[in-house]
């Protein structure tokens, strides 16, 4: 079969399955992203090699936006620091390469997306014990079968396929999606906020 075919077929397969799994799920997590980056807090997220790309990606979302005007949101990709990944790496392992920036950069509260086809990486498994350790939520996006990842996370999204590429095709579906719940929800969110300042101001 030609390799587009296969590819579209084994997509199109994971679809149904994935849309049942993840539509409530992206759904709060979007809002629960919102509340906390809208009112301070930090999202902190890793993966290798493609999932790292992808986790670069959602932070640039984040920081950047996806399709509106909104204000720039703090989210850190453990990623792209050569120089932090490297000494880390040299010094201490690569198994401890994102759950020593865990421990430098997160904080009771913020939340940790950790991206992982297989859900077996021993240095994403580290972070989330890391992050559970300081009170950080984990939040897992993975793919089929056992999931050493998944149970060291809070909440994980199982992608439905065994298919690598689908799986992490899938991750960046989640991602927007994930984006888009949050944007919809911010608005309230700072509404909020700005109702409870100037409710404070009154009162003082």
């Amino acid at each position: 079969m030609d390799p587009l075919d296969t590819h579209v077929r084994g997509m199109a397969a994971a679809l149904g399955p994935y849309r049942a799994a993840a539509s409530g799920r992206l759904a709060r997590w979007g809002a629960q992203l919102a509340r906390h980056l809208g009112t301070g807090g930090r999202l902190l997220v890793a993966g290798n090699g493609g999932s790292a790309a992808e986790a670069q990606h959602l932070a640039a979302e984040l920081v950047g936006r996806l399709r509106d005007e909104r204000m720039p949101l703090s989210a850190i990709a453990l990623t792209p620091d050569s120089s932090t990944v490297t000494a880390i790496s040299n010094d201490y392992g690569y198994d401890e390469v994102f759950a020593r920036q865990v421990r430098a950069h997160g904080r009771p509260g913020d939340v940790l997306m950790l991206m992982s086809t297989s859900g077996r990486s021993p240095n994403l498994v580290r972070a989330a014990h890391a992050a559970r350790e300081l009170g950080v939520r984990t939040w897992a996006l993975v793919g089929n079968g056992p999931s050493p990842l998944a149970e060291a996370c809070d909440e994980a999204l199982c992608c439905p396929s065994d298919d690598s590429q689908v799986v992490q095709e899938l991750h960046l579906i989640s991602v927007h999606v994930m984006c888009e719940y949050l944007d919809r929800a911010l608005p309230a969110v700072l509404g909020k906020a700005v109702a409870a300042r100037r409710e404070a101001v009154l009162v003082s």
